[in-house]
């Protein structure tokens, strides 16, 4: 589904991304790891479009994306939740999930799905985004990356600030996802067993490189949890 190869990236004179290259499949959950400042978030903003590539290539289902805006890379099938959430807190529950649906016509409904994966939206669909709790903010960014029916879904650390039992939650919904077999997920995070759990391959990155991958199975085996303590 998603193919990375060899980005560059550099702001200013530093070198952010050195040579990064990743595969995300259908039906599996790619995890990507690492301390705080190794670039983990630059390269999730850079398969957006947020932040230009210097050099390399990124394919959605073998259509090159690279030079494409990020409203493009939207409509070409990328769900994107970025760390923070980043809902409108001014609009309502149910303004923030129509914003999912820009890149659908105007009379798309809200997918009723969403209501089943995360209930309470439904129960605060005419209030304001801002009045919702940080666990209700974060199910709620996700369901608006989901509004489009996404072929893949980016989730930039989406336990940050979440209360043990919505993690849970969340848990249960990107794994039921994957399997289903028709989207592909990036999940970059610091909570190390919510990742050890879905991973169905992992990356280590550090210094802007990856300097391990594998798959989720092998990370206990291979001491991950080590190598990405702080």
């Amino acid at each position: 589904m998603l193919k990375v190869s060899n980005i560059q990236q550099y702001y200013g004179g530093s070198h952010i991304l050195r040579d990064v290259s990743l595969s995300a499949e259908l039906g599996q959950v790619t995890v990507l790891l690492g301390r705080n400042g190794v670039g983990k978030t630059t390269l999730l903003k850079s398969l957006m479009g947020l932040v230009p590539i210097r050099q390399g290539q990124i394919e959605l289902e073998g259509q090159p994306l690279h030079n494409a805006t990020p409203y493009e890379r939207a409509r070409a099938g990328i769900g994107y939740v970025p760390q923070g959430r980043e809902i409108f807190a001014r609009l309502t529950v149910e303004e923030n999930l129509r914003m999912g649906l820009a890149t659908k016509p105007g009379s798309t409904p809200i997918p009723a799905e969403l209501f089943e994966l995360f209930p309470v939206l439904k129960q605060m669909l005419h209030r304001r985004g801002g009045d919702l709790s940080g666990g209700q903010q974060q199910q709620l960014a996700i369901a608006r990356a989901l509004a489009a029916g996404p072929k893949l879904l980016v989730l930039d650390e989406p336990t940050e600030g979440i209360q043990p039992s919505i993690i849970k939650d969340i848990g249960r919904v990107i794994r039921m996802l994957a399997d289903r077999g028709t989207m592909a997920i990036v999940l970059c995070e610091q909570y190390y067993d919510f990742a050890e759990e879905l991973a169905d391959q992992y990356l280590v990155m550090e210094r802007g490189e990856v300097i391990a991958r594998g798959p989720g199975s092998e990370m206990q085996d291979k001491g991950i949890r080590q190598m990405v303590a702080i």
